[in-house]
């Protein structure tokens, strides 16, 4: 297998991911500043241009966070990063698709409409830069209502999760683009001193 790697919060949660189950691939680094995503061999490989992507022995490519975490889960079980029963299992993709739909693509979209608008806007629809500030306050407000939910050490309780990696990376994305953590929280202060204690926090 070949793994697709770039800067951004994406390929840092499929990193992580790969450093909590200790796989190493052999990596190709694209550069997404320039657009190589967008141009030659890659999006030929990755029609929709997004990074990371992992290339399979048999040169199929799969794409998408959530989707290469899975596949790496199926091939590698232990340790668990999703869950070991039906019931974890189930717990966690709850929890993954409630932070991504909820946090991490609101808070992307109000980046590439603000911040990251010189870069994203010559490549694809964006929303005004208006929009965009209304986004990153509903990302904030996502996190002020997760923080008053949780109670144990990791969003699924005892289990450090995917939608533990998944958060993380995004929050330490949104802290580099001007949208950190809001003032006022409990949980998630601890629960990310936590999380950035792990080693494969750094990957």
């Amino acid at each position: 297998m070949k793994f697709y790697d770039s800067i951004g919060p994406n390929p840092h949660v499929v990193r992580m991911a790969m450093a909590e189950k200790g796989i190493s691939l052999p990596t190709e680094t694209i550069d997404i500043m320039t657009g190589a995503n967008r141009s030659g061999d890659y999006i030929k490989k990755v029609p929709a241009g997004g990074t990371p992507a992992l290339e399979l022995d048999d040169g199929r490519i799969i794409s998408e966070i959530t989707v290469i975490a899975e596949y790496l889960e199926e091939i590698h079980p232990t340790p668990a990063i999703i869950g070991t029963t039906a019931e974890e299992r189930a717990e966690t993709r709850k929890w993954v698709r409630i932070i991504d739909l909820g946090y991490c693509e609101t808070m992307a979209n109000g980046f590439r409409a603000t911040e990251g608008r010189p870069m994203f806007e010559p490549r694809f629809p964006v929303v005004s830069q208006a929009a965009g500030a209304e986004l990153k306050a509903i990302a904030a407000k996502k996190l002020q209502w997760l923080d008053a939910l949780m109670s144990g050490d990791f969003v699924c309780g005892d289990r450090f999760t995917l939608a533990d990696i998944l958060l993380f990376g995004f929050i330490e994305f949104g802290a580099q683009v001007g949208q950190p953590l809001p003032d006022g929280l409990t949980w998630l202060p601890a629960w990310h001193k936590r999380v950035a204690a792990r080693p494969s926090a750094a990957a």
